[in-house]
């Protein structure tokens, strides 16, 4: 009986310090790096996933968003590397700001390939969404759901823009991708790679034309306060957002713990690009009411864009992977059969 008792006690000994040790290897914080706070979409999408994960685990998992890539020193083409490295544990990013590190995610920013949310939905939701997540996991990253920061439209504060030609030598602010750039280059324009920090200055002194950003940006950074009066609704290419783990972050929590993160960020992601969608005509008729004009492009005028920027496809075909863009191309025109 004595060494029943004494058995009996070093299992309780044994199963308390397995108990503690397991405790102890959840984080007191778990970083979630994002570009946008609230209230643009992705700032809510990322808050959104918090509370999920807050309330179902009961605080167990404790996430914190770090907006403005504060955690990359606002350099946000650098967070995709600092997730697969581990300085951060979980980030919703940005399909462009991750392309550097992750050659496939550049077929969102090929221009003209999506017209609407049915294209987006066929690549993210079909076969071409799970070839992009195996590359991303093939970089040391876990990715999880998609989210959406919106198609991208065209401002300026020289004319409406319907045409190629409208284009032709107007500067125009883009973010620091290469793609963007011949893109661009491709219409005649004059493209412009810099900080968000230094556009606004250089739009409110005419030092450049316009910009590309999705409406919520347009309306919620107030564009016509910076002498932009026209918006071209072209729907030149579309940002979809990623949540996604580092791995080692990922694997170091228990199975139960990763279905609900990953049951979050699914949720969260669909709430997000729902309410994204919904709030779109609110936003028009916003930047309408503040003086901007709208220009809403037919089939025909948005066809002769995605003729004249040909060329990039051949450029960028290669790098992405030619049989990926052509599946794409392939996904959207079946999205409605």
């Amino acid at each position: 009986m004595r060494k029943s008792v004494v058995s009996a006690i070093a299992c309780v000994a044994v199963f308390g310090l397995s108990a503690g040790a397991t405790a102890a290897e959840y984080k007191d914080e778990y970083t979630v790096s994002t570009v946008l706070p609230t209230p643009f979409p992705w700032g809510q999408a990322a808050e959104r996933w918090v509370e999920l994960v807050d309330e179902r685990t009961d605080g167990r998992v404790n996430l914190k968003v770090y907006s403005g890539a504060q955690l990359v020193s606002g350099n946000q083409t650098q967070e995709f590397s600092a997730l697969r490295s581990g300085l951060i544990d979980f980030a919703v990013g940005s399909t462009i700001n991750w392309s550097p590190q992750v050659q496939e995610l550049n077929l969102f920013s090929l221009p003209f390939l999506m017209p609407d949310y049915a294209a987006i939905d066929a690549l993210t939701g079909g076969e071409v969404g799970d070839r992009i997540f195996a590359a991303i996991e093939r970089q040391g990253v876990v990715p999880l759901a998609w989210g959406e920061n919106g198609f991208r439209e065209l401002t300026n504060s020289v004319r409406p823009v319907r045409t190629p030609g409208d284009v032709e030598g107007m500067k125009i602010r883009v973010v620091g991708s290469p793609l963007f750039q011949d893109t661009f280059e491709a219409l005649g324009a004059n493209p412009t790679q810099m900080s968000w920090a230094d556009a606004k200055p250089a739009l409110s002194t005419g030092a450049v034309d316009g910009q590309e950003n999705p409406l919520s940006v347009i309306q919620i950074a107030k564009m016509w306060e910076v002498g932009q009066e026209y918006v071209t609704r072209w729907h030149y290419m579309a940002d979809p957002l990623i949540f996604a783990a580092n791995r080692d972050t990922w694997e170091s929590l228990p199975e139960a713990d990763r279905e609900i993160i990953h049951e979050a960020a699914r949720e969260a992601g669909r709430w997000e690009i729902e309410k994204s969608r919904a709030e779109v005509e609110d936003r028009i008729a916003t930047l309408e009411s503040e003086g901007m004009e709208i220009i809403e492009l037919s089939d025909s005028e948005r066809a002769a864009f995605r003729e004249a920027t040909a060329s990039v496809y051949d450029e960028w075909a290669p790098r992405i992977g030619e049989d990926l863009v052509e599946q794409a191309r392939e996904a959207v025109a079946e999205r409605e059969r």
